[in-house]
């Protein structure tokens, strides 16, 4: 069981390990999105990038690409951030995985990328003038990794270990990927992702969280369908049942921070409407979990962790600009 394992101080890389994505942003109206039948907020698996290509050819707007994937921007924010960083996942050998893999070096973030020949997988991406993203993902290359490709050297130095939510999607690898990192002395985090993974994983998820993490991270939606509680802190108590460390985030009323039974409430940080909320909890994972390793006050975590939130809603995309950055460091 996760519960009680310290980090060791002398350590201060974060790995992350996920789908290696790229995002193709598309701002459309709400029509265009029920025309879709997407679940607003949410995310739908397509099993061909025919699809993705198909609802292009249906918009009228130019869209934006850019690299993706949960535990990828989040690792990307980490190393803009100026901590070590490394990404492991698997590309395409195409123009879009060196795309992918070319950002990362430069977001100062180490790559492990294993190859294959199947294409880069990709996600569009529908924002709505509401600012949600709903989100339509190919997995192509991204969803071949091997549960046997993932061994402990990928951990390697590690102070922690982030997964996101969607590895859910496949069990195996899932479980490869935490016996590994189990087996360092690193701490573990999981970000649920989304609400749909939640309610597609449950039959394992609450195992899941049990055994192997430490820092569980989840929105409103996400807690709501894992725990079945509305109450915000009978969800985060619920949460923090299973993991010494425990996130509710709560949209523009900031955040509830459980850690070892004490509950830390952050304020949103900025009063700027929002744009586009693509990224914005990944971002808010590479702020939360720089200060965990860091060392910072639980509270000083929370008010980073929402600086890089509010700031990647700025802007379309997953990616906050230099003059974002440039504030996010006056923080620091």
């Amino acid at each position: 069981m996760a519960k009680g394992r310290k980090k060791d101080p002398r350590k201060k890389l974060i790995a992350g390990i996920g789908s290696a994505l790229v995002d193709i942003l598309l701002l459309e109206k709400d029509e265009f999105l029920k025309a879709s039948s997407a679940q607003k907020g949410g995310m739908t698996l397509v099993d061909s990038s025919a699809f993705i290509e198909t609802m292009l050819t249906k918009t009228a707007a130019q869209p934006s690409i850019v690299p993706g994937g949960s535990a990828c921007n989040t690792i990307l924010g980490v190393g803009k951030l100026g901590g070590p960083a490394r990404f492991i996942g698997k590309r395409g050998l195409d123009e879009l995985g060196k795309l992918f893999e070319i950002s990362l070096k430069k977001h100062n973030v180490e790559p492990i990328l294993f190859e294959s020949h199947s294409p880069t997988g990709r996600v569009l991406s529908i924002i709505t003038p509401d600012a949600q993203r709903s989100m339509f993902t190919f997995l192509g290359a991204s969803a071949e990794t091997k549960p046997e490709e993932i061994t402990s050297k990928h951990f390697q130095d590690a102070a922690l270990i982030h997964l996101e939510g969607y590895l859910l999607f496949n069990e195996n690898l899932l479980m490869a990927a935490l016996k590994a990192a189990r087996e360092t002395s690193a701490l573990i985090s999981l970000d649920l992702a989304s609400f749909t993974v939640v309610e597609a994983a449950k039959g394992i998820l609450t195992d899941v969280v049990k055994e192997f993490v430490d820092v569980v991270i989840a929105n409103e939606d996400e807690a709501r369908a894992f725990t079945g509680h509305t109450d915000e802190d009978k969800a985060l108590s619920a949460l923090a049942d299973l993991a010494d460390t425990a996130v509710l985030k709560v949209g523009k009323r900031g955040s509830l921070i459980s850690h070892y039974g004490k509950v830390e409430k952050v304020e949103r940080m900025g009063s700027g409407a929002a744009i586009d909320t693509t990224g914005a909890g990944d971002l808010w994972a590479s702020g939360f979990l720089y200060g965990l390793v860091n060392d910072y006050p639980l509270d000083a975590c929370g008010r980073l962790a929402s600086a890089c939130g509010f700031e990647v809603c700025q802007v379309v995309g997953a990616s906050i600009p230099d003059e974002g950055w440039a504030r996010i460091r006056k923080f620091l």
